[in-house]
């Protein structure tokens, strides 16, 4: 009676397992669009990993400088058609310095994935930590963490970010400090959500059940409430990375995320503001490149939340919305019965 009733209360996304596991897959493989952007995230960090390879195999890296493809006459406008393009260089040429595009965009995809990926990590370990202690804590310590918890995400994001990264000594690696920062100040909503999770998981009856078995409140946290916690962290993680790369694009961008010569996607856009008339794709290039890995992030994420809850309608309409209209619909022009309707 009691197994019947934990199952009919704990959602089927939250039980861990096997079969839990090849239900995510299934429904997750169900939504095109989902997999289409899932195989654009694999593309993009296979092309991050294999940026060395890559530029070997063009033969340039991405911060020797050519200043014979540029025209100085011009002000550093690449010589040639379309920025440069040669087979040399396969998208053509910086402005000005003449480095290699196609090496500092694959080397800048490093440095955006990282960084979103590294911030995301700090932000679902500190969110996680905050909010379980506070769900698990006396009043006096929900008090004081979630009034923390508050804080930070009132806390402008921006304005903090910029404050930050402009006390910090020049010597220490920037991409780290930046996905350091970016975690340490947007980690309140996932504290929230993950609290927020556990003061329902910790009143469902297994839970009480190995209360009164005698463990401890922190065995219970790391053995029953956290596999609950899975799923929303999981779904909320996959749609923090797409914003933490804008986040890293914008600080680039405005001249305190990832200094040159370093190839970040927002640095390349921060010099290319001036470049848009006279070499058009110094601008269009990387503003590709985020356009299309913040797309298809934001759309694998709404398809692993649809996987994990599959009670909750995607939010894009897309991959499985049409193929279920479909089944819904009479195949004939009678209305369907009573039996029908029930199989339905």
């Amino acid at each position: 009676m009691s197994e019947a009733l934990v199952a009919t209360e704990i959602p089927e996304a939250a039980a861990p397992g096997v079969s839990g596991a090849r239900q995510f897959w299934r429904r997750l493989r169900a939504q095109r669009a989902a997999v289409v952007a899932a195989g654009v995230v694999a593309l993009l960090v296979l092309v991050a990993l294999a940026a060395p390879l890559l530029t070997a195999l063009e033969g340039q890296d991405p911060t020797t400088y050519h200043p014979s493809l540029v025209d100085s006459a011009r002000g550093g406008v690449p010589i040639g058609s379309f920025g440069g393009v040669s087979g040399d260089h396969w998208l053509g040429v910086e402005p000005q310095t003449g480095r290699d595009l196609f090496a500092r965009l694959v080397y800048g995809a490093r440095v955006s994935l990282g960084v979103a990926l590294g911030a995301t990590a700090v932000q679902v370990l500190l969110g996680v930590v905050v909010g379980v202690a506070a769900a698990l804590g006396n009043r006096w310590v929900d008090q004081l963490l979630s009034r923390i918890t508050d804080i930070i995400v009132a806390m402008p994001l921006m304005i903090m970010a910029l404050a930050l990264l402009a006390i910090v000594p020049e010597n220490f690696p920037r991409p780290i400090l930046v996905a350091l920062v970016i975690g340490f100040v947007a980690w309140g909503t996932i504290g929230k959500i993950a609290r927020a999770q556990t003061l329902t998981l910790k009143e469902l009856d297994y839970v009480a059940a190995a209360r009164l078995s005698g463990w401890g409140t922190w065995r219970i946290a790391r053995r029953e409430l956290l596999p609950g916690l899975a799923a929303p962290v999981i779904t909320y993680a996959a749609l923090m990375v797409p914003a933490n790369i804008s986040i890293e694009a914008s600080l680039s961008f405005l001249g305190v995320g990832v200094k040159p010569p370093t190839a970040s996607w927002g640095q390349m856009l921060s010099s290319a503001n001036v470049w848009y008339q006279a070499a058009p794709q110094y601008l269009l290039l990387p503003a590709a490149a985020l356009f299309v890995t913040v797309l298809a992030l934001t759309v694998l994420g709404d398809g692993v939340r649809t996987a994990l809850d599959p009670r909750a309608a995607s939010r894009l309409r897309v991959g499985t919305g049409r193929k279920r209209e479909a089944r819904s619909e009479p195949t004939g022009a009678a209305e369907p019965g009573p039996a029908k309707e029930a199989t339905s």
